[in-house]
């Protein structure tokens, strides 16, 4: 399929005033033009779809509709008129609502005061509580609007974000990633909200790199490449696949898991891990055992908020326990804190790439030493050589294709997508016995998430035992050899994936607890 060159000018607009039109918005960064000339525009009622990969330009774009990011030329029209939205809260006194990729949440406040800091000052807090508990229910995403952010699941944040933004009626909505890490019942849910918000002329922006989901939900499609619009697409006459050509130009690829010929051992064993909650919202681990081994990745599956931090903090030493609940490479390992573990030969990526796997303000020199500073070469009596930490860096770019302006950029100042290319990248470049990862393609686009799922799966192949968590069933059936589901804080037997489906491991996600295997 050929890619239309980007127009010259703003594309014609049908009668009928539309609710945004982007004139010609550029946006340029040390070393980066973000966005390029774009202009679109959205009718009322209409969902509209902006596509790219990561660092393609849409949420800088998005920023810039919402006031989080000022455009350096370019014109905004809201209904008809000419606005400059100088900031958040301005846009939101225009109507328009916004749901960021990167939660925007403060995590010692309750789900209200972090709702209420988007609403008048005047809310009255146990009015709101009442509408957040009301409201989130009806749109099949629930939440306790007492509880501490700091407690929240990730996917139980994502629920804040949206419902926050439902509850300032906005005329216009804008979606970074809605769905990532949502249940396929509650991305339903959340379907159907929409469709209704569009029905009574909510005009909605949608970003998502789950292209089914833009296929079912969307009326029109925005393509962008380098920062410039380079075509149009109606969705529901496009296949998953022209639309990935659209967004990548080039086929995307499919991954490939090879037969395992190495020596088969078990390189990473959880033996009945038993922890009660530390946190009165939390889930207690019960009886948690579990075996993988070399060159195998073993998946697992289960709705956020079931026990899957916990788990994580268990085996990657953030908490200890026994020396024989965890073991690596046949060694003890429960007791020992996370630097131990990896100095045995464990390495982890969290699930929030901002603020644990990376440092923010950091630059990917310095947040490659975060867990790297072990590596041969990198340190000399105790003092890092940061000739040889940048070398590394570098390297980590290059074999993992991170589009970044470079070692010295900040974490920041990467996409979603680049910086998780980096962070398993830097993992990998260790040379782990066993790799940990939790949610590896979570708001990343098509292509990136191909290359991060055939990572992990070469990875194995070279005899590293692999243990993905992920609430993306396609995912997991797509790169495990054995999947198991966790619900309640109890783990099911892991299967190989040929001897289930998705709706059994469905029905057990949906569980009270996952007891029985798949």
């Amino acid at each position: 399929m050929l890619i239309p060159p980007p127009p010259a000018h703003p594309r014609p607009v049908p009668a009928g005033e539309p609710r945004l039109q982007l004139i010609n918005i550029s946006k340029r960064y040390p070393g980066v033009l973000a966005n390029d000339q774009v202009s679109l525009y959205v009718m009322p009622g209409e969902i509209h779809a902006v596509l790219g990969e990561n660092g393609a330009g849409k949420s800088t774009l998005m920023k810039i509709i919402y006031g989080a990011v000022q455009a350096d030329s370019g014109q905004i029209q809201w209904n008809g008129r000419e606005v400059s939205v100088a900031n958040p809260a301005a846009a939101r006194e225009l109507g328009i609502g916004m749901v960021f990729q990167h939660f925007q949440l403060f995590e010692t406040l309750s789900v209200t005061e972090n709702i209420a800091l988007a609403l008048p000052p005047d809310t009255d807090l146990k009015e709101l509580a009442t509408r957040v508990r009301t409201v989130s229910e009806k749109y099949g995403l629930p939440l306790d609007p007492d509880r501490l952010v700091h407690a929240l699941s990730v996917g139980e944040r994502q629920r804040v974000e949206i419902v926050r933004s439902l509850l300032q009626n906005p005329q216009l909505l804008i979606l970074d990633e809605p769905t990532s890490v949502l249940t396929p019942q509650a991305v339903r849910k959340l379907f159907e909200t929409l469709r209704k918000l569009a029905s009574e002329g909510v005009s909605i922006l949608y970003i998502s790199h789950k292209l089914h989901e833009i296929q079912e939900l969307c009326d029109r499609a925005t393509v962008m490449r380098g920062g410039r619009v380079t075509g149009g697409a109606d969705p529901k006459q496009e296949s998953t696949a022209s639309l990935a050509r659209m967004m990548i130009g080039r086929e995307l690829p499919v991954c490939q898991a090879p037969d395992y010929a190495g020596e088969v051992k078990p390189v990473l064993e959880i033996n009945r891990i038993n922890r009660p909650k530390d946190d009165p919202f939390g889930i207690s681990l019960q009886d948690i055992s579990l075996t993988v081994y070399s060159g195998e990745v073993v998946g697992i599956a289960g709705i956020s908020g079931n026990g899957q931090a916990e788990l994580l903090a268990a085996l990657s030493g953030e908490t200890t326990g026994r020396a024989d609940s965890v073991r690596i490479a046949g060694q003890p390992v429960g007791h020992l804190h996370a630097g131990q573990r990896r100095d045995r030969g464990l390495t982890f990526v969290p699930e929030e790439r901002l603020g644990r796997g990376a440092v923010p303000s950091m630059s990917l020199t310095q947040n490659a030493m975060l867990t790297a500073h072990r590596q041969p070469g990198l340190s000399r009596y105790g003092l890092l050589d940061f000739k040889a930490a940048r070398d590394f860096a570098l390297r980590c770019i290059e074999r993992f294709d991170v589009r970044c302006n470079g070692p010295q950029s900040a974490a920041r100042s990467l996409s979603g997508g680049n910086l998780q290319k980096f962070i398993v990248g830097r993992e990998i470049m260790q040379a782990p016995k066993v790799m940990i990862v939790s949610q590896p393609t979570w708001g990343v686009d098509v292509g990136a998430s191909a290359t991060l799922r055939q990572t992990l799966v070469d990875l194995s192949r070279e005899g590293v035992g692999v243990l993905v968590i992920s609430e993306e069933l396609e995912e997991l059936f797509e790169i495990c050899d054995r999947i198991a589901v966790l619900a309640g804080g109890r783990l099911s037997e892991a299967t190989p994936k040929d001897e289930t489906n998705a709706e059994k491991i469905g029905l057990l996600m949906a569980g009270p607890a996952a007891t029985a295997p798949v």
